[in-house]
């Protein structure tokens, strides 16, 4: 019911045309594995942008950000993403770059440079989804959620300030005629949290939302893919967004190349019963946890047997060489024709739905995830539109 619009004006027309996007991983929001020379040159206690900005201290913390948001993602990188058929990016930014919370060790400046990327992306014809990537408390405990570690968000007024920054976010950037969606919260831990709860959230943030012009997007809080089509009745411009890796747990990174695709076909056939209109928004080429820090700083692959946390440690099941740190270019021949493989397969799946935003536009040196080096290197299907493989 909720699949079909009322009078919004959408800036995107889900569910005519699919969506073929990127995230801009790692600029807004540190993420360790996506840049890790920020982090080697930081002590061992800094794990996420929390500690450290807590650990260098604001003027350096801030110089050294300045220097990375200034950088990272330029004007030329969205010209490059329209070249290669994208249509939206996600960008993910910190509750702290938009309404900071007095006594926190964040730094501002993020939110300066978002507002120059939504002009840049208007300049190529592509589309944003601004993605409130990181709730305060800390909605699932990731480092990319601004702090690693406990869960509190829900705590105290932890979701009264977390309507602050989505309204602030409204009230700048939903007139902008690149932003096409916004979404209410990244990745909210369900398991761990009360689902009522979260519910309540995501309904009075569509009520905040309703009537902006665009589409209002929620995370399925791993809770599943197909466990959103009983709530949302009469919610216009709902947009779920689901994430699909296949790294995390040892039974995924122990399956070949065959199981990793039906996996994928079966997920985009799943996302394509949905009565809303659904999307993976978080996606890779990655089947194995290789890339350095990946789960973490300082913790090691399940894959080859490095991983170590809270006592528990991962059987080996092959070796990361040439995706621990490295290139595109320099991947073997099996691995090149795997991932290759695999992107075209995830991609034809996922556009069963509604389409995908791949997980990340660039980083350091973890070729599974670098759309931009995946491309140049063959390993993406050009056009985007001859993806086949389920």
């Amino acid at each position: 019911m909720s699949k079909f619009k009322r009078n919004d004006n959408l800036k995107f027309p889900f569910g005519s045309e699919k969506v073929r996007g990127v995230n801009l991983g790692g600029w807004f929001v540190l993420e360790p594995w996506i840049t890790p020379s920020i982090f080697e040159a930081t002590p061992g206690n800094v794990v996420d942008e929390y500690t450290f900005c807590q650990t260098l201290g604001s003027g350096e913390a801030s110089n050294r950000l300045q220097a990375h948001w200034s950088s990272w993602i330029t004007e030329g990188d969205f010209a490059e993403m329209k070249s290669y058929g994208i249509n939206m990016v996600r960008i993910p930014i910190g509750y702290w770059s938009v309404s900071p919370i007095n006594g926190e060790p964040y730094v501002q400046g993020a939110y300066d440079w978002l507002a120059k990327s939504l002009d840049w992306a208007n300049g190529q014809g592509i589309k944003v989804m601004i993605d409130l990537h990181g709730a305060p408390g800390s909605q699932n405990g990731f480092d990319n959620s601004g702090r690693k570690g406990a869960i509190d968000w829900t705590q105290g007024n932890t979701i009264a300030q977390t309507h602050t920054a989505l309204n602030k976010i409204r009230d700048d950037h939903a007139s902008h005629p690149a932003v096409a969606a916004i979404e209410l919260l990244n990745e909210p831990m369900g398991p761990s949290l009360d689902m009522d709860t979260v519910r309540q959230f995501y309904m009075d943030g569509w009520g905040a939302l309703d009537g902006s012009n665009v589409a209002i997007t929620f995370h399925d809080a791993f809770e599943g893919v197909n466990s959103w089509n009983n709530w949302g009745a009469g919610m216009w411009a709902l947009l779920l967004d689901t994430h699909h890796y296949q790294v995390f747990d040892s039974g995924s990174l122990q399956m070949g190349i065959n199981q990793h695709i039906s996996t994928a076909c079966g997920f985009g056939g799943a996302m394509a019963t949905n009565n809303k209109w659904t999307i993976a928004g978080e996606w890779s080429g990655a089947m194995t946890d290789c890339a350095q820090w990946l789960n973490g700083r300082g913790v090691g692959a399940r894959y080859d047997g490095t991983y170590w946390v809270n006592g528990q440690g991962s059987q080996y099941i092959g070796s990361c060489d040439g995706k621990y740190s490295g290139t595109v270019a320099g991947l073997g021949d099996a691995d090149y024709w795997n991932i290759k493989n695999f992107i075209s397969a995830q991609i034809s799946a996922f556009e069963k739905a509604d389409g995908w935003i791949f997980w990340c536009w660039k980083n350091e040196a973890a070729p599974e995830w670098h759309f931009k080096d995946l491309v140049a290197g063959g390993l993406v299907p050009q056009p985007l539109s001859s993806a086949g493989g389920c």
